[in-house]
Parts: C-alpha cells; structure tokens; sequence
C-alpha cells in the first residue's frame, strides 16, 4: 500500500510540475516588439501588426487588449470603399439605431505622424481623432482605430490629391498666423486702412509659404495607391500604427455591410475577442 502511495504522489507531483511550467509558459508577458494582434469578428478573424516606432499608440493598443477594452464592441462606422471603424466602448451594449462614436477611455494619445513612412494604404491601421478645429495637435483617440480600405487611383488623380493636400497645408497654417495676428487685423480693419491690411496679408503669405513645404508623394506610396488602393487624403492628418497581416478578407465584408444614415451596419458587426499573441507563433 505504501508503494502504491509513493508512486501516485511521485506522478502526482509530476503532474502538478508540468502544469505549473506550462502555466509559467503561457503567462509570460510577449515583448511588445514581437506581439501581433488577434482581433475574433462576427465575420471572421483579422491579424494586426503594430509599428514599433509608434510605441505609444502600440503600447496602448497592446494594453487595451490585454484588459479586454476591445471585447464586444462594434465596428460602428462603415463605409465601402474607404475604412472600417470600431473602438468605441458605449457600443457595446448600443440599442439598434443608437448614435455612436463618442465613446473613449476618456484620454487622448499623443500624435505619432510618420508620414511618408505610413501612409493610409490599403490595409492600414490608422487612430481616429477629433477634428482639428477641436484638436490643432491631432491627438488621436485612445482606443478608436479604423482600418483602411479605399479605392486605386490613378497618376493624375494621385496628382490632384497631391495638390490639395498641399493647399489646405498652406490655408491651414495661413488660418493660424491670421489668428495670431487678430488683433493687429481689427486694429487696422477699424481704422480702415486697407493698405497696411494687403501689407500684412502678403506678409503673412510669405511666412506661410516659407514655413509649408508639402514634398511631392513618393514614388513607392504611388505604386501602393494606384495597385492596391487606400485613401491618400488622410496621410499626414491621422497615426498610422499598424497594418493588417492577415484577414483582409474578413474586412471586405465588413466594408459591404448595409449600414444606416449615420454609417453604422443596420445588423451589428462585433469584435467578440481580441488577444495579443505572439509574431511566428
């Protein structure tokens, strides 16, 4: 009887070890410089890979998963041919038409623009933000993210593109030296001495052009626009952290959802799952 005690705690205690090294295993924390993201939908799963040299909008993603901020929420913004959205915590238990978009953890995150490096290329993974009459800084969300979709496009459209975007640089920093300048402009408006105010404007001109200098688009992020597509007027403006490494097909169907009048799919689409695991697994 002894011996048969001794042998069922020896395999016991075996047992019991390899359990507590498997555990050890499984618990050990996954460098965030070799994590990938498993996000489970509704629709079927999607692998993002964050960029390193974005850590803080990696760190946080990586912390929200790791707390299962992500668990449940919806994809609350559809459009086709262009991104789908989620993040937004009050969505998780939104009634069907409710208005969505709102919600946060109620901080922002620095911006981590490394525009030409990431761009909004098809299957780029991008944070939402406020817009910039509210947030001159771009600072994104702090845990709603889109994932581009987008259209191809040609040279010449690339071209025009170019050229907006360049415009709006130059009305956007104008707009800010002429607040700056508010006062002297009522002074002189007032007074109505519209020689001092042609005098300041050029001026003003001249700062901007000086300080705005909008580099034509590489001819590699060119390539990507005009043979897989994604959405060229949004570089610049949003931090691109990540991209899509598997599941592109899980956001097609996505992106074809019916949705409503405010962009939400009319049968919710829901990210049940979202863990950290680890690149090469």
């Amino acid at each position: 009887m002894k011996k048969i005690f001794t042998a069922v705690a020896s395999l016991f205690i075996g047992v019991a070890g390899a359990f507590s090294q498997t555990t050890m295993e499984e618990v050990k924390p996954i460098d965030p410089n070799d994590a990938l993201v498993e996000l489970k939908t509704t629709m079927g799963d999607i692998t993002v890979e964050l960029f390193n040299d974005t850590p803080l909008h990696r760190d946080n993603f990586l912390k929200l998963v790791g707390e299962g901020f992500y668990d449940g929420v919806l994809f609350h913004r559809v459009i086709d041919q262009f991104m789908v959205q989620t993040g937004d915590p009050n969505s998780k238990n939104a009634p069907a038409g409710a208005m969505l978009g709102d919600g946060d953890p109620s901080y922002t995150i620095e911006a981590e623009i490394l525009y030409p490096k990431h761009y909004h290329k098809y299957g780029a993974i991008a944070a939402a933000r406020t817009a910039d009459a509210v947030n001159p800084e771009k600072r994104s969300s702090g845990s709603q993210f889109y994932i581009v979709t987008g259209n191809k496009y040609s040279e010449r459209q690339l071209e025009i593109s170019d050229y907006k975007k360049r415009s709006k640089a130059l009305q956007d920093y104008f707009q800010k030296l002429a607040y700056e300048h508010r006062d002297s402009i009522q002074t002189l408006q007032r007074a109505g001495d519209n020689e001092k105010l042609e005098e300041l404007r050029q001026q003003l001109i001249k700062e901007t052009e000086e300080k705005i200098d909008v580099e034509e688009m590489p001819e590699n992020i060119k390539a990507d626009y005009s043979t897989i597509g994604g959405t060229p007027h949004l570089d610049g403006g949003y931090t691109v952290f990540g991209e899509v490494v598997k599941g592109m097909d899980v956001v097609e169907k996505i992106q074809k959802a019916e949705t409503d009048a405010a962009d939400r799919p009319k049968e919710d689409i829901r990210v049940l799952s979202a863990k950290v695991i680890k690149k090469n697994n």
